[in-house]
């Protein structure tokens, strides 16, 4: 296999000798909030489809199920996409979690949109009283599953939060020198070097990608190997730096 080239990816954030705690770049802030302004303007229109249904569609007599059936689909494909989109917004810029309410809210907010646009218009479709058993089975029951699937796609199993990068940077810091990670496209977690193992297998891009971890972070990495001693020592960074020799030869 031919050797993998390295490839540094732009800093998004790091912790300073002077504040130990990890803070994001003016940059990374930047285009955390541009995200979460799409998200929120796609979960914008996915709650006005949602009031149209309400109000408009199934006010109706007959009710027009394709397009009930096309703007659930629709409504489900934006909550998808606003969740997605702010999840790379917390991994540019995590909340803490010593601020216990909005830690969940900021990370599980996604999810929490998906039922708004979803409840209310499945439980007034199965009370609608212009539309047939089947229909409301077909509508509801799609409805359901839509919801369902965004809802998991929105919620964050594995959150990051400052705390996290803190102790991940400190931790690199004491033992590289600096806060300085490698990691593959395909993998799940970032490592101390390029020399290890796990980043030379074979991969589709033939790349090693090095940054600070919170651009592993962002690249979607979820934590720090836990094969920190295996690497340190394949790294070596475990081997002590021979002291000068001061002796002097006697005349």
């Amino acid at each position: 296999m031919a050797e993998k080239k390295v490839v540094r990816v732009e800093s998004t954030g790091t912790a300073q000798e002077s504040d130990p705690t990890w803070k994001p770049t003016p940059e990374a802030k930047s285009t955390s909030t541009r995200f979460r302004l799409i998200a929120a303007a796609l979960w914008v229109v996915a709650i006005g489809l949602e009031a149209y249904a309400i109000f408009g569609l199934l006010n109706q007599d007959p009710v027009n199920m394709v397009l009930l059936i096309v703007l659930i689909v629709v409504i489900g494909l934006l909550a998808v996409g606003g969740s997605l989109l702010w999840k790379k917004a917390n991994r540019l810029d995590p909340a803490s979690k010593s601020d216990t309410v909005r830690f969940f809210v900021q990370n599980q907010l996604g999810a929490i949109i998906t039922v708004i646009a979803f409840l209310p218009l499945i439980v007034l479709i199965l009370l609608n009283k212009d539309m047939s058993p089947q229909q409301k089975a077909l509508a509801g029951g799609l409805g359901a599953i839509v919801m369902v699937a965004a809802a998991a796609v929105g919620i964050d199993w594995n959150p990051p939060s400052t705390e996290q990068y803190s102790a991940e940077t400190n931790e690199v810091t004491d033992i590289v020198g600096q806060d300085l990670v490698y990691w593959t496209k395909s993998g799940k977690v970032f490592h101390l070097c390029e020399k290890v193992s796990a980043v030379n297998l074979k991969s589709k891009d033939n790349t090693i990608y090095s940054g600070t971890v919170a651009d592993a972070h962002a690249a979607g990495k979820e934590r720090l190997t836990l094969q920190v001693a295996q690497e340190t020592k394949q790294c070596g960074f475990d081997t002590p730096t021979p002291a000068p020799d001061t002796s002097t030869d006697a005349p």
